[in-house]
């Protein structure tokens, strides 16, 4: 992995994405989606501080466990932009995740547990499936072996 010398204290995009194993336009996507910013030099070029090393890291370690765009972002606006984020800044971001990512966990189980019963069944009402249909909320309802979708009457 290439080094950076301490006294730059801007990179471009090249090394930005050199450094931090994103691809350049996932930079540009990152920035386009407000996730990390650049300033323009008098050429059109973007620099990035070298704080936005560690704001990629965290963008593509929410994006490996499932956070949307979105969400990171919110984080992400929460953070200093004078100073490089510092090991309690992120503790504290990603404790607000804790809880969906429980969330997630629980569901993956479900389906890691419950997906060969359920292959080619095509049923979402059985009382049984706890992956389309948890409870049987639908089968209070609705009979038959597809799922369909109510639309308020107005």
């Amino acid at each position: 992995m290439p080094q950076i010398p301490e006294k730059i204290h801007e990179l471009t995009v090249g090394q930005l994405a050199a450094r931090s194993g994103a691809a350049v336009s996932a930079l540009h996507f990152y920035e386009s989606k407000g996730l990390i910013s650049s300033r323009r030099t008098a050429g059109n070029q973007r620099r990035y501080s070298r704080d936005t090393l560690r704001r990629v890291a965290f963008v593509r370690a929410a994006q490996r466990v499932g956070i949307p765009l979105a969400t990171i972002r919110d984080a992400l606006a929460e953070l200093p932009e004078e100073r490089t984020p510092t090991r309690e800044d992120w503790a504290r971001l990603s404790a607000a995740w804790r809880s969906e990512l429980d969330e997630r966990i629980t569901q993956l189980n479900r389906l890691r547990d419950h997906l060969t019963d359920c292959i080619g069944c095509g049923c979402l009402s059985l009382d049984t499936c706890v992956l389309s249909n948890p409870d049987d909320a639908f089968g209070e309802r609705r009979s038959g072996s597809r799922l369909l979708v109510e639309h308020p009457r107005g």
